[in-house]
């Protein structure tokens, strides 16, 4: 076995002398594990910094280190374009400065040799011991295995879901649900702590809507008869739940219909206006109802809903630190402390008898009303207000995962967020593209106020948890993502989340047989004899697996779990090649032991990986 540097060659007698003499490619602390990449990245600093000054000039020092995996095996394992990229400001040839960079590079033991190619690429080839030695860090680390420290401790918050109380979760909301899960695991196994919240939009027009929905559902329930609104919620579910209040309340909350509709404008149907019909039917229920009444229909339909909702995420392995009320913004006064803050700073000015901020000096497009001539506070008064309470809850980031069709909201809330002194780069907003759904061939409606939509809890009784978790998000959050039912639901290793859980329990099943069979493991054996995995397929297999760390770094890094996703892929594809082409419970024990020792270290990077997506790790399929 031989561990080299760039001009020394030093042979070891088994993996244990070389896990002892090669010492890790970075400090770990029981999170943080060890990447190639990584300590390439760190020599090519050391290199640079070692040149002369007549070489490389002080102001060109700065630049960033970049090292790429290269894409054919003959160019070694990494590659960089750091002396081409310096080479202009240095005012040297490319291949010269590569040629300094190389001689100054340190010996390191687990590089096998670096060589110059092209104008002045630099080519890395690791030695197969580093990768092998990964087997060990894999099995010692277990369930922590790739975790690491990017984020630094930091308090990050994540704003997922908040769909509007209104209904069930639909199919496009469990996309919104599945990648801020993950992008919250992706956050915490990097090092950052994470506060998981649901903002509850339980308060404004909508809220009323549904409360008058409910209320009319209700006296059709106690035999009046109703003609339902054009911009009502019209969903069976408005029925289950005015009957689930009939039966709590019995007639308390009748009304006679005639008084409900007397002297009403025109709905749409009558080639009136649907939203100030709607409007002037909530006034007329808050009348014969009163306030208390009308909040009480309100309360109880909004209490069964969110508990739906809550027992649906929860079932999807979905959960939240924090159910936060906008309601609670401007009963505690948040609201107009946060406004208060505004003027204070000279930020928000009124004109016309509103309220407004000046958002247009922080970027937006115009300036914003928050509080109307009339005195009514607006919805952006309201996300102006979660702001400035999130602000005051100390967070370093603040994330939040919104749908598409919200992209011309960015702006100004991160001017409010920027005129209530919060950095703007602490803001970040990523959209979720839509989802479309297809059974059969049909693409299924969805939309809440219609009724006609498939439930989040419909798709996951149909495909199951995991295919719903792992399909949500295999393709990136700002691409349109088409769900093909049957390949989720198929048992082939044409379903990628299939093919990766049985990878999973092949192992587990391999383990099985070695018990039947009488056989014995001893994973010291087979760690002192990780050299004899010479195999192409099984090397390939090792490489994949050490670059698991790297992975989620990217994954949490650029915001994007399907990072991981590919990558599971792949690594399933490896260790399934391998599993057919290598017999693993051969007679000889040492072999046997080092293959079972591969086995297990990929079984339990499939378990983690999976375990960040929010899917299960089977030990039988």
């Amino acid at each position: 076995m031989v561990c080299a540097g760039r001009s020394t060659s030093i042979h070891w007698k088994s993996i244990d002398e070389f896990r002892v003499n090669c010492p890790p490619l970075r400090p770990t602390d029981g999170e943080t594990e060890t990447r190639v990449k990584t300590t390439i990245e760190a020599l090519l600093r050391q290199a640079l910094a070692a040149l002369p000054e007549d070489r490389v000039p002080p102001a060109a020092r700065a630049i960033a280190i970049e090292v790429e995996h290269t894409r054919d095996p003959a160019h070694g394992d990494f590659a960089s374009s750091l002396a081409l990229r310096l080479a202009k400001a240095a005012r040297q040839n490319p291949r010269a400065l590569a040629t300094a960079l190389v001689e100054a590079i340190p010996a390191h033991p687990a590089i096998a040799k670096v060589e110059i190619a092209g104008a002045g690429f630099v080519n890395f080839f690791v030695h197969d011991g580093a990768y092998r030695a990964e087997i060990a860090r894999i099995l010692a680390a277990g369930s922590r295995y790739g975790r690491s420290a990017v984020g630094e401790g930091k308090r990050i918050q994540v704003e997922f879901v908040s769909a509007n109380p209104t209904g069930p979760l639909h199919v496009g909301h469990g996309r919104h649900a599945a990648y801020g899960a993950t992008l919250a695991n992706l956050f915490e196994a990097t090092g950052w702590r994470v506060d998981r919240e649901y903002y509850v939009n339980d308060a404004g027009r909508q809220m009323d809507i549904l409360a008058a929905s409910t209320w009319l559902r209700y006296l059709e329930v106690c035999g009046e008869r109703i003609v339902f609104p054009a911009n009502g919620y019209r969903g069976d579910y408005i029925v289950t739940i005015a009957g689930a209040l009939r039966a709590s309340i019995g007639d308390a909350l009748r009304r006679p219909a005639a008084a409900v509709f007397r002297d009403l404008p025109p709905d749409t149907i009558d080639g009136g206006d649907k939203d100030a019909y709607v409007d002037a039917l909530i006034d007329r229920s808050r009348e014969l109802l009163g306030a208390e009444s009308f909040r009480q229909v309100l309360d109880f339909t909004l209490a069964d809903i969110l508990g739906d909702i809550k027992d649906d995420l929860g079932e999807f392995r979905v959960a939240f630190d924090r159910w936060f009320s906008e309601r609670s913004l401007a009963e505690d006064g948040s609201i107009d402390r946060a406004l208060a803050a505004l003027e204070r700073a000279g930020h928000a000015y009124r004109k016309d008898g509103a309220l407004w901020l000046r958002s247009t000096a922080f970027g937006d497009e115009k300036d914003r009303v928050m509080v109307r001539d009339n005195g009514v506070k607006t919805y952006f008064a309201s996300d102006i207000a979660y702001i400035f309470n999130k602000l005051e809850r100390g967070y370093d980031h603040l994330l939040y995962v919104w749908g598409a069709d919200h992209h011309g909201y960015i702006a100004r809330l991160r001017a409010g967020l920027t005129a209530l002194g919060g950095p703007p780069e602490r803001f970040e907003v990523r959209l979720v593209q839509f989802v479309t759904l297809y059974r059969g061939g049909e693409k299924a409606q969805m939309s809440t106020r219609s009724g006609e939509f498939v439930t989040l809890r419909e798709l996951r009784r149909e495909v199951g948890n995991d295919a719903a978790r792992f399909f949500y998000v295999m393709r990136s959050n700002d691409q349109h993502l088409d769900f093909d039912l049957e390949l989720a639901k198929s048992r082939t290793n044409e379903n990628p989340v299939y093919y990766i859980q049985y990878a999973h329990a092949r192992v587990a099943s391999l383990m099985r047989q070695l018990g039947e069979r009488g056989l014995g493991h001893d994973e010291a054996r087979g760690l002192a004899n990780l050299d004899r995995l010479g195999e192409p397929q099984e090397l390939a297999l090792t490489k994949r697996l050490a670059l698991y760390p790297e992975v989620l770094e990217l994954a949490a890094v650029q915001r994007a779990p399907h990072t991981l996703v590919h990558y599971l892929r792949d690594l399933a594809n490896d260790f399934h090649t391998n599993y057919s082409a290598h017999q693993v419970l051969v007679d000889d024990p040492a072999l046997r032991d080092a293959r079972i020792a591969l086995a297990r270290a990929s079984q339990t990077v499939v378990r983690n990986g999976l375990e960040l997506l929010g899917v299960g790790a089977p030990q039988t399929m």
